[in-house]
Parts: C-alpha cells; sequence; structure tokens
C-alpha cells in the first residue's frame, strides 16, 4: 500500500509538472504570436514636416493597427524612390503628385500612391524686398531644378504676372514666353534654394525646406501659394511589385495617415497654415 501510494504521489506530481509545462509552452506560443502580428515597414521621408507626421503615427496609432514604423530621412528628393526602386526601403513619403508622375515617366518605377495626405504651400521669399510688385528689373530669381517644382514656381510667377509661358503642361525655364524684366533664374537642388536666399532677390522654395531653414511660410514669405483645389498635395508611395503582406501593411498607415488624429495633429503644429491637411 504504501508503494502504491508513493507511486499514485509520483505520477501526480508528474502529471502537476506536464500541465505546467504545457502551460508555458501555450504562453510562449501565443507571445510569439502577438509578436508575429506586429509588421513593421520602413519609410522614406523628408525630415519635415513628413517625419514627424510618421513620427506622430507610430508614437500614437500604429500599435493598434499592428504596424511598427522604422523612418528613415533623406535630404534630397532623389534617393527616396531610387531606395524604394530597390526595396531597400517598404514606402517613402516626400513628394506630391505630379513629382511622381515626372519620376515615374523618366525613370519606369512600379510605383502606386494613395491619396493627398498634405500640403506643403510654396512661397516665395526675400530679405530685399517685401513684396513681388517691388522685383526689380534684370533681378535674380533662385529657383530649383527638378521639372515638376520648377514648372510649379513658374506658374507662381505667372499667376503674378512677372513672366507668361509657353501653353505646355510641365513648362520649365526654357518655356518662358515673356520676361519683361529680364529675369536671370539661378537653378538649384531643391535643398540648396533656401541657402541662396541672402544672394538673390527673391527665392522660390519648396514648403518643408522653408520650415528645416527656419522660415515660417506664413509670416516670411512675401508671396504664399493657395492651399485651396492646390494639386501638389504630398502622399505616401509603394512599390507595387513588393509582396503583398508588404503592400497590405503600407496602406494600413495610408489609412493612418489619412485619419481624423493626422489631421488634427498637423493643424494644431502648424497653426498657420504652413502645413495643410489634404482630405
Amino acid at each position: 500500500m504504501k508503494r502504491f501510494r508513493s507511486i499514485a504521489a509520483l505520477a501526480a506530481v508528474s502529471a502537476l509538472a506536464l500541465s505546467a509545462c504545457s502551460s508555458n509552452d501555450s504562453s510562449s506560443d501565443s507571445t510569439s504570436e502577438s509578436s508575429d502580428a506586429v509588421t513593421t515597414i520602413v519609410v522614406g521621408a523628408s525630415p519635415v514636416p513628413h517625419a514627424q507626421i510618421l513620427q506622430f503615427v507610430q508614437d500614437n496609432l500604429a500599435a493598434d493597427a499592428g504596424l511598427n514604423i522604422e523612418i528613415t530621412e533623406y535630404q534630397d528628393y532623389v534617393q527616396p524612390n531610387v531606395a524604394l526602386d530597390s526595396k531597400e526601403i517598404d514606402a517613402n513619403y516626400f513628394q506630391h503628385l505630379p513629382y511622381l508622375e515626372t519620376e515615374i515617366a523618366e525613370k519606369g518605377y512600379t510605383f502606386d500612391h494613395g491619396a493627398g495626405i498634405h500640403i506643403e504651400p510654396y512661397g516665395v521669399y526675400s530679405d530685399k524686398i517685401t513684396s513681388l510688385d517691388d522685383l526689380p528689373d534684370n533681378a535674380v530669381v533662385a529657383i530649383t531644378n527638378d521639372p515638376s517644382n520648377q514648372a510649379r514656381a513658374l506658374d507662381l510667377l505667372a499667376t503674378n504676372g512677372i513672366i507668361t509661358l509657353d501653353d505646355v503642361d510641365a513648362p520649365t525655364i526654357y518655356d518662358i514666353a515673356d520676361n519683361p524684366k529680364n529675369i536671370t533664374f539661378q537653378e538649384a537642388e531643391a535643398p540648396a534654394v533656401a541657402k541662396l536666399l541672402p544672394d538673390v532677390d527673391i527665392a522660390i522654395i519648396n514648403g518643408n525646406y522653408a520650415l528645416e531653414n527656419g522660415l515660417t511660410p506664413s509670416k516670411d514669405a512675401i508671396y504664399l501659394e493657395s492651399g485651396e483645389d492646390n494639386p501638389y498635395s504630398n502622399v505616401l508611395v509603394w512599390n507595387s511589385e513588393s509582396d503583398a503582406a508588404t503592400i497590405t501593411a503600407v496602406k494600413k498607415l495610408d489609412d493612418l495617415l489619412h485619419s481624423q488624429e493626422v489631421a488634427d495633429y498637423i493643424t494644431e503644429t502648424w497653426p498657420d497654415g504652413e502645413v495643410i491637411p489634404a482630405f
């Protein structure tokens, strides 16, 4: 009897141990599944405002959507698309639709995109004059050299009656029909235009680079593009040849970027219209 009780007790202890092991294994599996449910995506972005907006999403919205966003910052407008094409990143957020369409047409990228997220009004800045009406003859104008943004800047000058343009879809400085003030255009990469400001009469600067250089568009620009019916809204872009899981995750991010929380963040962070929600 004593031996029987000992065997029974040993069996009971073994059963408890097996039960505990089973419980631990189950817990371990559950943690693994929970971890696997979070998808990490790498997104290339300009530092301001794009990376800031992405960081807000990462800090406040991403976890509930099962996302972890790793942000890679780029200072120019070329490398984010190169990196996306080679799948070094999963998406990028820095460009407006006309620029994207030009890039696709010129380089054959297999990219797709979401709807517009925000607009950064283009501005004219000067250390020498306070109004475009005062732009002198033979003025030097700093302007970006990429086709879509150059067209945007030239349209801005044409709207103000400073030049007239040939009837083409995306005019460059070679499509100026009339230049009564005999303006000289100084072309530069978009990040460098603001650096030319002290030496030129006016500089026409992308909104993100104005912010990066300490300029407040609503206060410092002598002329600011309207945000209403503006076709230059910035979009999230992804490679349509990425795997299905990556594209699904990026589209989740796109949904978050169009949320009311993001719209509120944009208007609260840039209350003077430096950045405007596009949805």
